[in-house]
């Protein structure tokens, strides 16, 4: 996979009806895709009037989940930070061809993820050389923690939301990402929901649109 491999996805247009003045970028999780993730924008648009939200699909199809794509392969032998540094570059050209068609810089977009998806905004995002406006990580965790801290070049503030019943990815991996984030300076904000599983719920929301309007100012 190299950034040739072009992604796209569904978007919806600033509330305003204006040009775009930021972009919220929705990563969704393995076999979903951009359609499902674009879901989100309705709760917060009205509160972001001059963003434009955009879910990208991820590169690959995914093996028996017809419409849905993923990451990376959970089945195989590619180990998850192997798969999220081979899909890095394809996210980061997607992010480098949205701000220079909205003429924008990385001050004016945020990251935010599901499941699979934070794991990618959280493998981009830090490493990108001009620094996002933020990061919400919902469901995930890092997908290489162990190279972050060499890698990392610039810490957006994050802000992560976990369910405490969380089948897929343990609440533990939550307070993982979270502890190992803060050794390495990243300011980050961080709620758990109890007896929620691998979702996103009402709490989620209203905090997700308030950090994505402070930090989209």
């Amino acid at each position: 996979m190299t950034p040739s491999k072009m992604i796209d996805g569904p978007r919806i247009a600033p509330a305003s009806g204006a040009a775009p003045k930021r972009i919220v970028m929705l990563l969704h999780g393995y076999g979903s895709n951009g359609a499902d993730l674009i879901g989100l924008a309705p709760y917060w648009r009205a509160a972001l009037p001059d963003t434009l939200f955009v879910a990208p699909n991820a590169p690959e199809p995914c093996p028996g989940a017809p419409g849905g794509f993923q990451w990376w392969a959970l089945a195989g032998s590619e180990p998850r930070a192997a798969g999220a540094r081979r899909a890095g570059p394809v996210l980061d050209a997607f992010i480098d061809a949205e701000l220079a068609k909205a003429a924008l810089t990385e001050d004016a977009l945020a990251l935010v993820g599901f499941s699979q998806g934070t794991m990618m905004a959280l493998q981009v995002g830090p490493r990108r050389e001009r620094t996002l406006a933020g990061i919400v990580g919902y469901s995930g965790m890092l997908a290489d923690e162990a190279a972050l801290a060499a890698d990392v070049r610039t810490r957006p503030p994050i802000l992560l939301v976990h369910g405490d019943a969380d089948p897929m990815i343990p609440i533990a991996a939550f307070y993982q990402t979270r502890d190992a984030l803060g050794r390495l300076g990243f300011e980050v904000a961080s709620h758990v929901s109890p007896g929620l599983p691998h979702s996103i719920d009402n709490a989620g929301l209203t905090l997700g649109q308030r950090f994505l309007a402070k930090v989209l100012g």
